[in-house]
């Protein structure tokens, strides 16, 4: 049995009848990262001999009879979220060097739980992407075909969990930065509501967008993770202060008389067929559970993809503004005078997704330019929001698919920023208007591609994403394949 395998229930069943130590399951792990991390390039930094003091802390807690929800399970973590005393890139060039002097508020609560951390795993620099190539450490690949992209921006996480390079992961989802890669690596990723899980210690980019949440390789796996994440922060000013269920309890419970909202905007042309198909057989089996299809309309959803290009932009012109090579981070040498040294640091620093970015956004909050596009794009987004808020008067979870198509080769789509922004469409809206959202694997292309169907829920409803993700990962039985790397 290969331990790096598994689920986190089906470790922690093991560890708790004794029959397998946190050593050992940290090892096996390892040893899987040391036979496929070459290929894939789920990391950016592995924390072994951290993870190992982990593992043994853990093995002593064990013997004392203490045994927390991830006792003993390998996590890996975007290199987005602060960890104390290793560094943080953000897969950038400008924090090569960077090692934070505290931890972020989730790898405090997950270490709390008792996980023991692999590593820092790959990213678009800054979270801005949906490939995972714009990385200054160079791309990931994807581990069901290596010639193919696994997804961003959180396309390290996604695939250290898919490859089992980890039993779970952390990511953060500014515009389907969690969900995208998910859907197209076969794994299960969840946006919570924005305010549900801190974000204190979140290297920014969108701060009104951005959310972290969990990879797992199944629901339950999710609803242990989301136990871990949920609640609120002091540290944090847009946590929110609202009861955190225990995530579990929604697990299995049945979704008879449920009302799911299809709606109308996200089957247009342009999606892969065989997508289409995957999420109609995923409809049908959620119908066939008791769910009850119902047409609904978003009608806003055509201006999301401008009003995120707007708003992202913007926010992370602002945010970004703080790398000049002064207190810490990548500083260009040899130059002449102060503003010189901002110019070049910034210049040889960020990429160049990074910089379009940063002038997109620059830009559009300029004088003169201000209201017509960031106050515009922010009454937009009100608009989006309202969608959904009637939308939900109706029904009780949303159904779609993830992404328009399978992952997409290597290189395809970094000539032509357009191209590679429309593989979010159906993920940006859910950030705009702060709720939920949920990609579960829903099969595979004739390629052997995995797809995802996603499933969106009103604010704080995380539980009707886990009982409808339960219920039809159970009723579905897509079969379980593994990358044959």
């Amino acid at each position: 049995m290969d331990l790096y395998s598994l689920t986190i229930h089906e470790l922690q069943d093991l560890l708790k009848k004794g029959e397998v130590s946190a050593r050992e399951i940290a090892e096996s792990v390892f040893a899987r990262v040391d036979a496929v991390e070459e290929k894939v390039h789920s990391y950016i930094r592995l924390m072994k001999d951290e993870a190992l003091a982990q593992a043994a802390q853990a093995d002593a807690d064990i013997k004392k009879g203490e045994i927390k929800p991830l006792t003993g399970i390998p996590v890996a973590l975007k290199d987005i979220v602060c960890t104390k005393g290793v560094p943080t890139t953000c897969g950038s060039r400008i924090l090569h060097n960077f090692v934070p002097p505290y931890n972020a508020t989730v790898v405090e609560k997950l270490s709390a739980a008792g996980a023991v951390f692999v590593g820092k795993a790959n990213m678009d620099e800054f979270a801005m992407g949906s490939s995972t190539e714009t990385s200054y450490f160079g791309p990931t690949r994807n581990p069901w075909d290596l010639e193919r992209i696994p997804g961003g921006s959180s396309g390290g996480s996604a695939s250290a969990v898919a490859a089992d390079e980890c039993i779970a992961s952390i990511g953060s989802d500014t515009g389907g930065s969690i969900r995208q890669p998910a859907a197209l690596c076969g794994v299960v990723g969840m946006k919570p509501t924005y305010g549900r899980v801190s974000r204190f210690g979140l290297i920014a980019f969108a701060s009104s967008l951005d959310q972290i949440g969990p990879f797992t390789k199944d629901v339950e796996d999710c609803a242990i993770m989301m136990n871990a994440l949920a609640g609120y922060d002091p540290k944090e000013s847009t946590s929110v202060q609202a009861d955190v269920p225990d995530y579990r309890q929604f697990l299995g419970r049945d979704i008879k008389g449920w009302k799911i909202g299809i709606p109308k905007e996200y089957f247009v042309e342009g999606i892969d067929p065989e997508v289409a198909a995957a999420v109609e057989k995923a409809m049908s089996v959620v119908k066939a559970c008791g769910g009850e299809a119902i047409d609904i309309s978003l009608p806003h959803t055509q201006y999301c993809l401008a009003v995120y290009y707007i708003i992202a932009p913007a926010e992370a012109s602002s945010n970004l503004a703080r790398y000049d090579g002064v207190k810490y981070g990548y500083r260009a040498q040899g130059v002449r005078d102060l503003a010189e040294m901002y110019k070049k640091t910034r210049q040889e620093g960020f990429g160049a997704e990074v910089k379009r970015r940063i002038m997109i956004g620059t830009y559009a909050l300029s004088a003169g330019y201000y209201d017509a596009y960031y106050g515009k794009a922010s009454q937009v987004r009100a608009l989006i929001r309202r969608d959904f808020d009637e939308a939900f008067k109706r029904c009780d979870v949303i159904l779609t698919p993830t992404t328009p198509t399978p992952a997409f080769k290597l290189g395809e789509k970094t000539d032509d920023p357009l191209q590679m922004y429309l593989s979010d469409i159906f993920t940006i809206s859910t950030n705009l208007a702060g709720i939920p959202g949920m990609s579960v694997p829903c099969g595979f292309s004739k390629a052997g591609l995995p797809l995802g169907v996603q499933f969106l829920a009103n604010h704080f409803e995380e539980g009707k994403l886990l009982q409808i993700a339960s219920v039809y990962e159970k009723a579905a039985a897509i079969e379980k394949r593994r990358p044959a790397l």
